[in-house]
């Protein structure tokens, strides 16, 4: 996961879709390590949350950053999706 330069970063749009979008990764990191019912919710709720928080960052000045956000989160979506499709989570529901 990357990381940013919090000096760097005032409370905006941008900074907000990052912080959102870390916060997914390590609720993401969460769920694939303790693959629970409760984990993966929390999960996507992070991941839906940034969702938004990207979505709002589009009215942003910076669109590599933007462009870096999406990025992010969509290996975030990535990293979610293998879990959930995976024989590990199909054994965990059973």
């Amino acid at each position: 996961m990357k990381r940013y330069d919090s000096s760097l970063q005032a409370q905006n749009p941008i900074s907000q879709a990052q912080n959102s979008v870390e916060k997914a990764h390590h609720a993401v990191s969460q769920a694939l390590t303790h693959p629970t019912e409760q984990s993966v919710l929390q999960a996507q709720q992070s991941l839906a949350h940034a969702d938004q928080s990207v979505t709002q960052s589009h009215a942003s000045l910076n669109p590599q950053a933007v462009e870096l956000a999406e990025e992010m989160l969509g290996e975030e979506h990535a990293r979610l999706d293998k879990l959930l499709s995976s024989e590990q989570w199909d054994n965990h529901r059973s």
